[in-house]
Order: structure tokens, then C-alpha cells, then sequence
């Protein structure tokens, strides 16, 4: 299906993270990171019109020696953003870094309302690359390379013990009563604290004193490993996870295959899968080839009928969330992989961006989405045709 897109190229602004804080209002998050190459790091607001037009309302440029916001999410209610902004080096040397931050915007401004540190391992390198909000807005993950937290959200007060994971962590999603961490090796479910304030600081009425909060470890409910139709004999990665936004019994996953390594034959390619999951039984409904390179990042429809993902490739491409079937594919989004994929919150915008300095605007076409309802009329006008023909025969 033909889409219709706009590319923007941003001088000297890499992009690596985005969110919608409203239906028209995008918030981008880039730059040239904490090494000294003059391309400052910030956050920017734009306007998005119908016509896939981007008007910017606001900048915000981050201290000198501050890292780029590499990963985001926005409460659209409360119209506030969490993202992830290492400290300045001399800081992270002294073991401070205020790196997950809280911005409200206010008036067409970002403004910063709080800010908390989160990463656990010491390492300068380490930075927030998930930052992932609850369907409810009460609840913040925001995970480092090897650990994350789970945070009252807007206060940002811990709400459990810190996580700590073997494998690498690339992506984390709420249902209402669990969240689930992908990491490179498998996905761990864990549960949810009854209360979502759990972690608030409470206080002694009768001395009028405030009582640190008693932390406990979250439970870990399953590990689920990749599925052998992904895995086959050399492995796979999980690459990112989410929820079906209306049904917490379907998660959707993309993984990319590891090649096998030889000194005789040349590496085969890296495939990518997407997964669909039955999250009663954690067992796999579907399994779709992409691509035969790896995929770089996900997105799922808040109507839930799509999902966007982007390719190693420079590809963006959407799929049925129900069917698999391909639904469009932009080949040449951009010149490097795309770094990030957001829906806006009417699912009728999608936008994409790399560090290439540009963004991508698409159109979602009105019949995309609902391809899964024509093809199961289709499918049943065939069935009822085949059936008449079949009585027919009979009483010939």
C-alpha cells in the first residue's frame, strides 16, 4: 500500500529518542552525545500539521557536557516527559548522576520538574537507554545497560529494589499487573507491587516525621526463552517487547538471529523475526520473517491494529498486528538505520528518526488497520460462497 511521507532533515541534531505529548506535539530527543564534538544535545518540541509539516515550538539545550536524551516517554494527561540525560563526566566520576529527569511542558515549554539517579553499576558508559511508562502513568522503568528501577511516577521515588540482569537490556512493557524486561537472552516477567505508591516515603502522624520506605525485590513470575522457530541452531536476540495495548494476553516481540561464525564460509545473514504471544501459556501465536537484517527499533499502534518497525536495512515498515500481513514499507527512510519509531496518540501519524540529522513523517492510510476486518469477510464471503456451491451440487 502507497503511504504518503515527508522526510525533515535538522541541521546538526542526531536524533535517538521521540514521543508524542499530545496528537500534533512531538517531542524529539538528540545531539552528539557526551563526547566533544560541538553538537550540543537537547530536547525539541514540533508541531505536527495534517500535512505532515513541522513547525518547532521549543528547545531546550542541555548543559555543556551532558549526554543525549537516548530514550523517552510522556504522560499525555499530565503533559510531562521522562527521558534519560547523563550527567556531566565530572560528576559521573564522583558517583552523581541525576540521569533519569522529569520535564513538564508548560506554555509550549519544556520545563524540568525533578530529577533522580538510577544507574547502579559504576560504569562512566552506562546510560538510560529504556525509559518505559505504565498504561496508567503511575509507574516508571528506567533501565541501564545490565540493571533497572522501577519509580513512582511523577515523584520518582523507588518503588522496589533496584533489578540487576545478567544479559543486556534492550526494552521493558507494562500490562496492569506485570512488567516484562527483554533482555539479548530471554524475557523476565516479573509482578507488579499492589500499589503504585508503594515506594512513596511515608509519614509518622504522631512525631510528624517522615520513615524511609522499606524496598523489597520485585518477584520474578517466568523466564521465557526465544522460541526455536526464531532461535534455530545459532540463537537469537530479543530486541524489543510490547503489549498489545488493549488485550495484556498478546505481546509482540522482534528479535534478530545471531549468524553462525565461520572461518571457511562466508557468515549467513542476520534475520529478523516478529512474534506474536499468548501471555496465558507464554507460547507463540505467530511468527513472521521481516528481513534479512537485523531490526533496530518497534512500535505498536495505541489502537493496537499495527505495528512500525525499522531495519538495519534504512527500511520503515508497518505490519497487521493481527494478520502479520504487510501493510507498507518506506525502502529509504533514511541513510542510517532508524534509531527510533513513534505513533502519535490517534494512530494516524507515524514518525520516524536516525541519526542521520532527519525525521520522517508517514501518513497512515484510513484502511490501514482495519485490513484484519476485510480480509475476515473476505475470507467469510469466500467460506459461505463455497458452502452454497457445495449445496447445490448436492440437491442437483
Amino acid at each position: 500500500m502507497r503511504a504518503q511521507h515527508t522526510p525533515h532533515f535538522l541541521t546538526a541534531f542526531p536524533v535517538y529518542s521521540s514521543a508524542f505529548l499530545s496528537p500534533t506535539h512531538l517531542v524529539l530527543g538528540g545531539g552528539g552525545g557526551a563526547s566533544r564534538t560541538g553538537i550540543k544535545n537537547k530536547l525539541r518540541v514540533y508541531d505536527v500539521g495534517e500535512d505532515r509539516s513541522i513547525t518547532l515550538v521549543d528547545e531546550l539545550e542541555l548543559e555543556r557536557g551532558e549526554d543525549a536524551p537516548m530514550s523517552m516517554a510522556t504522560h499525555l494527561e499530565a503533559g510531562t516527559l521522562a527521558c534519560g540525560v547523563n550527567s556531566p563526566e565530572e560528576q559521573l566520576s564522583n558517583g552523581e548522576n541525576e540521569n533519569c529527569r522529569v520535564y513538564a511542558f508548560r506554555e509550549q515549554r519544556l520545563v524540568l520538574l525533578r530529577t533522580h539517579g538510577t544507574l547502579i553499576s559504576g560504569d562512566l558508559d552506562d546510560f538510560q537507554k529504556v525509559t518505559v511508562l505504565s498504561p496508567d502513568g503511575k509507574l516508571l522503568v528506567a533501565a541501564g545497560t545490565n540493571s533497572l528501577q522501577l519509580l513512582s511516577f511523577p515523584s520518582l521515588a523507588p518503588v522496589a529494589l533496584a533489578v540487576t540482569t545478567d544479559k543486556e537490556i534492550y526494552d521493558v512493557t507494562f500490562s496492569q499487573n506485570t512488567v516484562v524486561v527483554a533482555t539479548t537472552d530471554n524475557l523476565l516477567v516479573y509482578a507488579l507491587p499492589a500499589a503504585a505508591e508503594k515506594g512513596s516515603p511515608s509519614k509518622n502522624k504522631k512525631k510528624g516525621k517522615q520513615k524511609a520506605a522499606v524496598l523489597s525485590e520485585l518477584e520474578l513470575l517466568r523466564t521465557v526463552n526465544p522460541p526455536a522457530a526464531v532461535a534455530g541452531s545459532t540463537g537469537s536476540t530479543f530486541r524489543a517487547a510490547r503489549y498489545h495495548p488493549e488485550n495484556s494476553e498478546i505481546l509482540y516481540t522482534i528479535s534478530n538471529t545471531i549468524p553462525a561464525r565461520s572461518r571457511t564460509k562466508k557468515a549467513a545473514p542476520r534475520q529478523a523475526f516478529v512474534c506474536k504471544w499468548n501471555t496465558a501459556t507464554w507460547t507463540v501465536d505467530k511468527v513472521r520473517k521481516v528481513g534479512d537484517k537485523g531490526l533496530t527499533c518497534f512500535d505498536i499502534s495505541p489502537n493496537g491494529n499495527m505495528l512500525a518497525f525499522g531495519s538495519s536495512d534504512y527500511s520503515v515498515a508497518l505490519l497487521d498486528a493481527n494478520t502479520f500481513a504487510p501493510l507498507l514499507t518506506i525502502l529509504k527512510a533514511h541513510e542510517f538505520p532508524p534509531t527510533t519509531l513513534k505513533f502519535n496518540p490517534t494512530s494516524r501519524l507515524l514518525v520516524s528518526g536516525s541519526a542521520d540529522n532527519s525525521i520522517r513523517v508517514i501518513s497512515v492510510p484510513d484502511s490501514v488497520g482495519k485490513s484484519s476486518w476485510a480480509w475476515f469477510i473476505i475470507i467469510l464471503i469466500t467460506l459461505l460462497v463455497a458452502l452454497l456451491a457445495f449445496a447445490a451440487q448436492q440437491y442437483a
